[in-house]
């Protein structure tokens, strides 16, 4: 599809609001879905809600299919992080500690991506597998206590590739 189609075919059937296929679009017309690859574009640049929001209607369209779980469990990673980012955060006040959610979700994340092959959608669950597992070993290492976002650099997913 081109990147025009697709841009009006996402317009038309998004539950979210316009900047989502704005967002993606420029990913049309390659061998992944514009949504999927948004996701890692927004999650690399430290946007964990945005990647939530750009994977979740390609999660519901999927649901009952092979790869639901699959895309749930990124959105749930992403969520992990959305979770560390608003942790005690002046600019979410109400917000309050998070630290325990974002564990949790991680570790469903994980939970979901094991019964996926070790290379899946263009992605080596491995990397995946470590990303996650260190970012809950921070949490845990400092008894839930200290926000590794705080001093760690940034989550980094590699693309999928072809």
């Amino acid at each position: 599809m081109s990147k025009a189609g697709y841009s009006q075919y996402y317009a038309d059937v998004t539950h979210k609001s316009g900047w989502v296929s704005k967002r993606v679009a420029h990913w049309a017309g390659g061998k992944h879905d514009p949504r999927y690859l948004g996701y890692f574009e927004c999650f690399n640049a430290g946007e964990f809600y945005e990647a939530h929001d750009v994977l979740e209607d390609l999660w519901l369209e999927t649901r009952g299919q092979p790869d639901a779980d699959f895309y749930k469990a990124l959105i749930q990673l992403a969520g992990g992080f959305v979770h560390l980012t608003m942790h005690e955060n002046p600019k979410w006040p109400a917000a309050g500690p998070r630290l325990h959610p974002a564990h949790k979700l991680m570790g469903m994340a994980r939970g979901y991506l094991e019964k996926y092959p070790a290379a899946h959608n263009g992605i080596i669950m491995q990397d995946v597998f470590q990303l996650i597992d260190h970012w809950r070993g921070q949490i845990e290492q400092h008894e839930f206590q200290t926000n590794p976002l705080s001093s760690e650099p940034p989550p980094h997913l590699q693309m999928p590739s072809d």
